[in-house]
């Protein structure tokens, strides 16, 4: 069960800031002094989201959703083909299907 904040779903989510950190090869949201991550390796025209991970003081409050839909939203604006290796993220795409054409075939 999501953690009760007392703010709405979309203040939540919307006080949220993913960034691409490039020089680490993730994408992270720092909140409270945490930082919840999904790395990549990107070549070409793929990009292979690996690994995410949250601190359990942030679990439930929507952070790893976003960072998963920010980096599928990256890969599309850059035309890359996702390779999704985290399980949260294959995950992710299944509930989201509306970003499984992005995902690499055979």
């Amino acid at each position: 069960m999501p953690a009760n904040t007392g703010a709405p779903q979309g203040e939540i989510d919307a006080a949220i800031a993913v960034s691409n950190n490039q020089a680490l090869s993730r994408f992270e949201a720092q909140l409270a002094g945490k930082i919840a991550f999904l790395d990549y390796r990107q070549s070409g025209g793929e990009i292979m989201l690996t690994h995410a991970e949250t601190p359990a003081e942030l679990e439930g409050r929507g952070i790893a959703s976003k960072i998963a839909r920010t980096a599928l939203e990256f890969a599309r604006a850059h035309g890359l083909t996702v390779v999704p290796l985290c399980p949260f993220v294959a995950w992710y795409i299944r509930q989201h299907p509306e970003f499984a054409d992005l995902v690499k075939r055979g």
